[in-house]
């Protein structure tokens, strides 16, 4: 292969950006639970690929009492979802949540058919803070599209891989659960810690 034609291929590669991740330890009341994955990905056409891996094992006097394992993919373009395919596994149940863009509605087929009258639907993609801006998030794990009362807690604190840094601190609050996420002066996701009714969730990044 000559100089000319290496160089050609050189130029015509396409420069693909590193995959952005954040990797946390998740505990419930103190507690490990588990680990948490997502990894964000460039393709070529100005869309995002984000794979979320979740896996909980919860265990009482050393004993799994609750498994959960929790795959989404998701594409995204200009912020907005195009495509979400989701399993989770929550011991012997198993949901699966599919949904599309198509014109100006997103389509859920599974796990029941419905259809979101916007033409740009956001999940709860806490890697994106441009979520604080929305009053609706989708719930990849459900297919439920839920009423988010959003409001700012100010600058505190927080401590993040052993050092103390400024983050700024959001409240996401949801008729089914309450999230509390911290971001850094750069609007890099930093921590979350979540409310439900089996307890408190947090997410430490590793």
């Amino acid at each position: 292969m000559n100089k000319f034609l290496i160089s050609c291929l050189i130029v015509s590669m396409p420069i693909i950006a590193e995959a952005q991740s954040w990797n946390f330890d998740v505990s419930m009341d103190g507690k490990p639970i588990g680990t948490h994955q997502f990894v964000l990905s460039e393709k070529e056409n100005n869309q995002q690929i984000l794979k979320s891996d979740a896996k909980f094992n919860i265990k009482i006097l050393s004993i799994s009492f609750f498994k959960y394992h929790h795959q989404a993919n998701e594409t995204w373009e200009n912020n907005c979802l195009k495509k979400l395919e989701a399993k989770t596994q929550e011991n012997s149940k198993t949901t699966v949540v599919k949904g599309h863009q198509e014109k100006a509605a997103f389509k859920i087929s599974a796990p029941a058919s419905a259809e979101i009258n916007a033409e740009c639907v956001m999940t709860f993609a806490y890697w994106n803070p441009k979520i604080l801006q929305q009053k609706k998030l989708l719930n990849p794990q459900t297919g439920d599209y839920l009423s988010a009362n959003i409001s700012s807690l100010g600058q505190e604190s927080i401590l993040v891989k052993g050092q103390n840094v400024k983050a700024n601190h959001y409240k996401i609050d949801t008729a089914k659960f309450k999230i509390d996420i911290w971001y850094g002066q750069d609007d890099e996701w930093l921590a979350m810690q979540s409310l439900t009714e089996d307890g408190r969730i947090d997410y430490v990044l590793k």
